[in-house]
């Protein structure tokens, strides 16, 4: 069936909302009308609404009955729930049960979506869920929300299914590609494989001039920059669009700027008045996170009630007990709205001078485990993001017109202090284009877009132009000193142009995975494809609150397999890279080979951390001038040559490599990845003998370290992984069992949580059978302490699991004989930032809690260890789903003070602060290679 209806779906933070335009309409007379959606209001009580609450409420097991839970249609096929789930409750009942209820209510889904800081395919939601609350994935979540929208159109349109429909699903400008393609997988999910992703302020400004188009050049009359300054639930969103004259008397509108990712908006605003009333409630300590969650919810209305017009004058906030004292233990607060305006508008939009940039400090607010700006003055970005898209340095692009949008500026007093502000910076008024319903103008504003895509809509043109937001580069690896890349895409390329490489070849091999690692830019500077430029800072470029100009964002990873052939041997082929800025509005880029341009294979994006790559060799980089020579040593060692070295030449290897290519401390990424390259492909040959096989492990683990953060590291590990079902040749030398749990030890950041299993499987085994054995009958006894470093520094495995090693450990530590290396392991297990793994995978704050009570039953002076297993365990995230209690914090930092300890570990109980160098060498066991950081996953 051909389409009938242009649909615009708006999947925001705080609500969906679905508008649509029939097809048939004559050109130019197209209504746009709202779909009413319905949803349970109440047990068993449904009610239409345009504005779908984009949360879920997981009932525990007998909560609600299936007749409370009935809606106008079956569960939608396309769900994918996960199985024996209660079923969730979408809407505005979830958004009341939430309130009531704490601990079950997923909100925010789309902020998650935007968070490369964990696996958003896993089940993290609701976060901080407790013992018995069903999961979700952030994208499953927002699956579910499409999924409802599918089932509710396809009662009203019976003969016009929706995923038939011209569809546009909106997203924010500054979503990076992986939270693009995740957000499409989650449209996949609900059955709707195809559609158009629109930017979120270009669809609430096609909403203005669709509305306006009969008088479009009276109305935008003088105007040459206009600002689009969307504040929804889960961000700020900002885009510059340049108005010229056009053809026929219509103004040429040109899209030229895009701001930063910037998690900050409504939620934030719901928070910080939460925390202020969580002060008032007369609570011993800071609320739990289920608690809190609920208590901004119930904030969140007093909110909007006291900023509304003709607000009263203070509003109750009560958030009831909790179990069998749902009464009785109720608690309230009253708050202003003299406080509200001043927390909120003072707090977010505070009046400040155009040159005043947002505060940088080492780490933001996370709150829930999302990482939010340090700075939460809006304004502050908005002058920054001005000031980048200035044409002359220390200069800002001031607007002259102002499109608001967002269900925050619903709020006079919001709107009305960035209007003032942004006057203020020019010296004369703003235009301000009237938004008559920020919470639908997105998804009407998406069916508008359509609509001039089509002709439909002649009054328009051809709406805005600009092309890609961003500039991509391609990094090029195998070369010495900074990262460099090779621009694939330049900024401003419009949809459908394909770029090629056409000076650039790269060899692949058919058969064999492949994998390209893309960076992106917001900087205005006009590159072309196939410029160099120098990549400063990656690992730090992009994050949350980056004021630089010049500052790259790293993309997931782009990989393929190439097909072989049926019958051939695997062999290399010739290829250039093409890339495209589709008309879905993602990047998409090509493989083609030279010699026959039929043959092209798409490169993916890598979103997924469970991916299994094929076995394919890594490109050996030259690092190093002498790194032939550090080559041909180990060629010497380990080579199939018949030269056969003693013992002692064996030994030596580590230290003759030393000799040629300076202290191993000082030996970077790439220079360590070249050495394990030239080990494993000498891998075989570590069993010719005990002191063959122990070098190998020491340098093979030392070289690979931390198992992540260089390119090809999946495929090492992989390879890697293949020799532990094979086992140590000299199982009897002591020496050699040190050397390969330290080996797995050091590639564990790499591995997988099911390969992370299998190790803690056998590594249980092995602990039991030692803590139970007489000392020095088996060799694995010199190997323990190596064995308990490695349990603890498994941070993939389940919660479970990381409670039971645990809970093994201080029971150890209660005899005296146990080595001291165990306190550092109980740190490390129960640590409240994990060094590389997910934050879902915390051991809970009430355990935490508990085994601090152990550490703090010690004498630190004595007892170093047990004093920073303690400040690990007690540190500050800043998310309360993780961090222990204050009262147990203000004792820790008390103790660390008493013995002395570094300054470094009270800050880190004290404040949300990064690790210096010394402190992450003592936490991950030995220090990082130079230039590499573990960024650990702030949630």
């Amino acid at each position: 069936m051909s389409a009938r209806y242009t649909v615009g779906i708006d999947l925001g933070t705080s609500h969906t909302v679905v508008a649509y335009a029939p097809l048939a309409a004559a050109a130019g007379q197209t209504a746009i009308e709202l779909l009413p959606i319905p949803q349970l209001v109440g047990p068993g009580e449904v009610a239409d609404s345009a504005l779908l609450p984009s949360v879920r409420y997981h009932p525990a097991p007998g909560e609600l009955s299936a007749a409370q839970l009935q809606l106008p249609w079956p569960a939608p096929p396309d769900a994918q729930e996960p199985p024996d789930a209660p079923p969730a409750v979408l809407g505005r009942y979830a958004q009341a049960l939430g309130a009531q209820v704490p601990g079950r209510l997923v909100a925010s889904a789309k902020s998650w979506l935007s968070h490369a800081g964990v696996d958003r395919t896993a089940a993290i939601l609701p976060w901080g869920a407790g013992d018995g609350v069903a999961t979700v994935s952030p994208v499953q979540a927002s699956a579910s929300y499409l999924a409802h929208v599918r089932a509710a159109w396809n009662v009203r349109f019976a003969d016009a299914p929706l995923e038939q429909q011209d569809i546009v699903l909106t997203v924010p400008a500054s979503f990076d590609e992986g939270a693009r393609a995740l957000t499409l997988e989650a449209a996949r999910r609900a059955g709707l494989p195809t559609l158009r992703l629109l930017e979120e302020p270009q669809a609430a400004f096609h909403d203005w001039l669709f509305r306006h188009r009969a008088s479009l050049a009276a109305e935008l009359e003088g105007a040459r920059l206009v600002l689009v300054c969307d504040v929804g639930g889960g961000t700020t969103d900002l885009t510059l669009i340049q108005v010229e004259p056009g053809p026929q008397g219509l103004p040429q509108l040109t899209r030229i700027g895009v701001g930063e990712h910037l998690m900050l908006g409504g939620d934030n605003m719901d928070m910080a008045l939460a925390r202020l009333v969580e002060q008032r409630l007369g609570v011993s300590a800071p609320l739990p996170a289920a608690r809190f969650a609920q208590l901004v919810q119930r904030c969140r209305l007093a909110k909007e009630q006291l900023l509304a017009p003709q607000a009263p004058d203070h509003a109750t906030i009560t958030l009831l007990g909790a179990g069998a004292r749902l009464i009785g233990s109720a608690a309230s607060a009253t708050v202003t709205r003299t406080e509200v305006e001043r927390l909120v508008v003072d707090g977010f939009l505070p009046e400040e001078g155009a040159d005043v940039r947002p505060q940088r400090r080492r780490t933001g607010l996370v709150e829930w485990g999302l990482p939010y700006p340090a700075d939460a003055a809006i304004t502050r970005h908005v002058a920054e993001f001005l000031a980048r898209h200035a044409s002359a340095p220390d200069a800002v692009a001031l607007p002259d017109t102002l499109l608001l949008n967002g269900g925050v500026f619903r709020a006079p007093a919001l709107a009305q202090r960035l209007e003032h502000t942004l006057a203020r910076w020019r010296g004369v008024p703003v235009r301000l284009l009237h938004n008559d319903a920020p919470d639908v103008a997105v998804a009407r504003g998406a069916v508008a877009y359509a609509l001039v895509r089509a002709a439909r809509v002649p009054e328009l043109g051809h709406g805005i132009g600009g092309g890609a937001a961003r500039s991509y580069f391609l990094v090029l690896e195998g070369h010495s000193g900074p990262p460099r890349g090779i621009c694939v895409l330049p900024r401003g390329t419009q949809e459908g142009v394909v770029v090629a490489l056409r000076e650039h070849t790269f060899a692949l091999r058919l058969g064999q995975a492949v994998r390209f690692h893309l960076v992106s830019s917001l900087a205005t500077t006009p590159w072309q494809a196939g410029d160099l430029v120098d990549l400063p800072d990656l690992e730090g470029a992009g994050a949350a609150g980056d004021a630089r100009a010049d500052a790259f964002a790293r993309l997931p990873p782009l990989q393929t397999v190439l097909p072989l052939p049926p019958g051939q041997q695997r062999k290399d082929v010739h290829v250039q890279l093409t890339a495209t800025m589709t008309e879905v509005g993602t990047l998409e880029m090509h493989c083609t080979r030279t010699e026959d341009a039929q043959q092209r294979w798409l490169l993916a994006f890598q979103l997924r951390t469970d991916v299994d790559t094929a076995a394919q060799p890594p490109a050996t980089p030259v690092s190093h001038l002498r790194l032939p020579d550090a080559v041909a040593l180990i060629e010497h060692i380990f080579g199939s040559s018949a030269h056969k070295p003693d013992a002692k030449e064996v030994r030596q290897l580590r230290t003759r490599l030393e000799r040629l290519l300076g202290k191993r401390e000082d030996w970077d990424v790439a220079l360590l990845r070249a050495l394990f390259d030239a080990l494993w492909a000498r891998a075989r040959r570590r069993r010719r003998s005990a002191e063959h096989e122990r070098t190998w492990f020491n340098l093979a683990g030392y070289c690979l370290r931390p198992g992540v953060g260089a390119p090809l590291d999946a495929w090492r590990v992989e390879q890697i992984w293949t020799l532990f079902a094979q086992g140590l040749q000299y199982a009897s030398d002591s020496a050699n069992w040190s050397e390969w749990w330290t080996l797995w030890r050091r590639a564990a950041a790499g591995l997988n949580q099911a390969q992370q299993l299998v190790l803690l499987e056998v590594l249980v085994g092995h602990l039991e059978a030692v803590a139970s054995a007489p000392r020095g009958k088996s060799p694995l006894h010199g190997s323990y302490d190596d064995m308990v470093r490695l349990a603890a520094s498994l941070e993939q495995v389940p919660i479970a699991h990381r409670i039971d090693v645990g809970h093994w450990l201080l029971e150890r530590l209660q005899r005296p004989t146990e080595s001291p290396q165990s306190w550092w392991a109980v740190g490390r297990v129960g640590a409240r930032v994990p060094l590389y793994g997910s934050a879902h995978h915390v051991v809970p704050s009430d355990t935490a809690a508990a085994w601090l009570q152990v550490l703090l039953a010690q004498d630190w002076k004595t007892v170093e260890p047990a004093a920073f297993a303690a400040a690990q365990i007690a540190r500050c995230s800043g998310d309360r789903a993780r961090d222990v209690p204050e009262s147990l914090r203000a004792e820790v930092i008390r103790r660390l003070v008493a013995a002395k300890a570094p300054p470094g570990w009270s800050a880190m109980v004290r404040e949300a602060v990064q690790l210096d160098e010394a402190d992450q060498r003592r936490s991950f066991g030995e220090a990082l290679p130079p230039g590499l950081q573990l960024i650990a996953a702030p949630a």
